[in-house]
């Protein structure tokens, strides 16, 4: 998943079973493995496609966020991923001399384990699948506090997480307890295309990188998966982003660091001494 694991185990036998879960679902989720069923489908040249039950229930998680978000967290920008240059794992990434052409707008549908999608449209999971899969991690008994590259499901309430802001230092400590938090920041991975610097976060209304005054967007909600689509959206909607997420009835709270290192949160917001 290009990314580190920790979790808090009962015991060894849950480590080893947390050890092969995850295994299990980068073999099918990871655009980085060409043997992954999504590296397949992503090649794969038909419209319809049958999907693994695994797979189809992270496309699900996936449908349930363009619908949470209006369309602004959207699995079928992987073609703008890709034409932008991160079309491999991040450390093998190189500039690129000028802007690609616009990749098509993503169309996809799901029915039950049928993927319906247009010419051109590619999927990359993301973050959506390290949530979801924290999530199964945690309700399968598995662990008690799962983090995936900063997705974060808990269920111990003494569990407070500190977020960083992009230069290393603590911005605030959050008194997750039972529940789930992710960040998404578009402080890291950045690249140039030309002069100008891009990170890895695609807009699907431009299909190109989103430009937003937030760095890093942080957010708790009751699981890794809704707290994973909540912070990219926040960035997606970037001043209005605070305001998106008060409103938000799934949302529990979010903090932002803005582009000058100030930071922010949503009324209400629980923060750990």
């Amino acid at each position: 998943m290009g990314t580190d694991v920790e979790a808090w185990c009962p015991d060894e036998t849950a480590g080893q079973e947390l050890r092969r879960w995850f295994e299990c679902v980068e073999q099918v989720c990871s655009r980085f493995r060409d043997d992954s069923e999504l590296s397949r489908l992503n090649r794969s040249t038909g419209r319809v496609v049958e999907l693994s039950e695994t797979l189809a229930e992270v496309i699900g998680a996936a449908d349930r966020a363009r619908g949470l978000t209006g369309g602004l967290v959207d699995i079928g920008v992987g073609a703008g991923v890709a034409d932008w240059g991160y079309d491999r794992t991040f450390e093998l990434v190189t500039s690129l001399d000028r802007a690609p052409s616009r990749s098509p707008a993503p169309e996809w549908s799901l029915d039950s384990r049928t993927l319906t999608r247009s010419p051109g449209t590619l999927v990359d999971l993301g973050g959506i699948a390290k949530g979801w899969a924290c999530d199964q991690a945690v309700e399968k008994g598995m662990a008690t506090v799962v983090s995936a590259g900063g997705d974060i499901r808990s269920i111990d309430s003494r569990t407070t997480v500190p977020i960083l802001d992009p230069w290393g230092a603590v911005a605030a400590r959050i008194a997750l307890g039972s529940g789930g938090l992710a960040t998404s920041s578009i402080a890291r991975r950045r690249w140039l295309v030309g002069t100008r610097e891009v990170s890895h976060l695609i807009d699907p209304r431009t299909m190109a990188p989103a430009q937003t005054p937030i760095l890093c967007a942080s957010v708790v909600a009751p699981s890794a998966v809704e707290a994973e689509i909540g912070a990219k959206a926040v960035l997606m909607h970037g001043e209005n982003g605070l305001a998106w997420a008060a409103e938000a009835a799934w949302i529990d709270s979010a903090v932002v660091i803005w582009h000058d290192g100030s930071v922010y949160a949503t009324p209400g917001t629980v923060l750990a001494a």
